[in-house]
């Protein structure tokens, strides 16, 4: 097994955008998805491409030995204290949402030009509020994702492997990179329940989704009624791909006896996109061309997360279509869910201005399912190019256009 996985389509990103010290990059996702790497496999480049250690600082604000520097004009600081003298720096601040008031200190810093400032956070908050309009554009962002499947399978110890088998234990031990390497042992001989470390996974994602519950959402939301937001933490993960609104979930809670008011719904779902827990993806009217406002969908990061919680299986094609929604995005396309009519196209794909469509099925049984799914495919009269992703191996074909593939095969390319 390859124990590291670089990611080089993210480091080819930061690599873009090197030197560019007018512009701030910062890199976000959810935590353990490999922000911290990513820093560490880009620094190495640097000193592999003349860059010296004294040019180079880093701070991780999640170890304590940084705890003296969460107050910003301390950082400011101790940054500037550290500076090479007519050399280019590069700073890497590591969780900087931890630090109050941080962009002050990332502002004053940003107009030095020998400064070029990389962030991560495991919070889209940090990119709201006082940092837009402090720096009124001067950054970019690269959101950082769990394994993609074909990331995964690159790093898989167990090459002889069926891509079923592998995608079952995708879904079950998580994308998270950590996670790849808790192998029990490499012995492809061995049965599949024997090849991985099952309870090192379980409670790696256990400490993992405590940590995100308790820093990323009960302390920065104020959460006084844990129970109440676990019981919607579990509604959200049991109800990946389903159309889903405030109001469904007052309802399920007070059908339990449990009172909630809609701010304090709105505020822990939130919770959860801010900590990019979960993913919203709102509706389109494709024959309107316009975004729509009722009943969006909520898809998961990380499906492993959903197992570790949840404990089962669900609902496979959901499950599917989670795995494409997140396959899209790590693609760079902005993803809304498609309105046609009385009919539902899963995702409408949009990427530097084209379009694409997309059906998601789990398995397609027979002639009646295939032509329903194409059905909503079929009501679209534009020439953007369409596909219906599926699982079943029979059906791979093209009709009216519309192509279908096999959901793994499209995963790997």
């Amino acid at each position: 097994m390859r124990a590291i996985i670089e990611r080089p389509q993210y480091l080819k990103t930061l690599l873009s955008w090197q030197g560019k010290a007018d512009t701030i990059k910062i890199v976000t996702g959810i935590r353990r998805s490999g922000k911290s790497f990513l820093f560490k496999i880009f620094q190495k480049h640097l000193l592999n491409n003349g860059v010296l250690p004294s040019q180079i600082q880093t701070i991780n604000f999640e170890d304590a030995d940084f705890s003296d520097l969460l107050d910003w004009k301390k950082l400011h600081s101790y940054l500037k204290s550290h500076l090479a003298e007519d050399k280019m720096n590069y700073i890497f601040l590591d969780e900087i949402q931890n630090v109050q008031n941080f962009e002050r200190a990332v502002n004053s810093l940003r107009l030095r030009d020998n400064v070029d400032l990389y962030l991560t956070g495991s919070n889209s908050r940090i990119l709201s509020g006082e940092l837009a309009t402090l720096l009124s554009g001067r950054y970019v962002t690269i959101q950082m994702f769990t394994l993609s499947f074909k990331e995964y399978i690159s790093a898989y110890p167990f090459a002889n492997m069926v891509k079923d088998d592998i995608f079952h234990d995708y879904l079950h031990n998580s994308g998270f990179p950590y996670a790849i390497q808790m192998t029990a042992d490499q012995n492809p001989l061995l049965p599949t329940e024997a090849r991985w470390d099952k309870e090192q996974i379980r409670l790696f994602l256990k400490g993992l989704f405590d940590t995100i519950v308790l820093k990323d959402i009960v302390e920065r939301k104020n959460v006084k009624d844990v129970s109440r937001l676990m019981r919607i933490i579990k509604f959200m993960f049991d109800n990946i791909g389903s159309e889903t609104s405030v109001r469904n979930i007052k309802n399920m809670l007070e059908a339990e006896g449990l009172k909630i008011d809609v701010a304090t719904i709105e505020s822990y779902l939130d919770g959860l996109l801010d900590a990019f827990v979960m993913h919203r993806a709102n509706r389109y009217d494709i024959k309107g061309k316009q975004h729509l406002k009722t009943n969006a969908k909520y898809y998961l990061a990380d499906i492993g997360l959903r197992y570790f919680l949840l404990g089962r299986e669900g609902d496979v094609g959901h499950i599917l279509e989670n795995v494409v929604y997140l396959e899209l995005l790590r693609r760079g396309y902005e993803v809304s869910i498609g309105k046609i009519n009385d009919s539902e196209v899963d995702f409408v794909a949009v990427k530097n201005g084209s379009v694409e469509y997309y059906q998601v099925s789990q398995e397609l049984g027979g002639k009646a399912t295939f032509d329903r799914e194409l059905k909503s495919l079929d009501a679209i009269n534009d020439h953007n190019p369409k596909f219906l992703l599926t699982m079943d191996k029979f059906f791979t074909e093209e009709h009216k256009g519309i192509k279908v593939l096999n959901a793994l095969d499209w995963l790997r390319r």
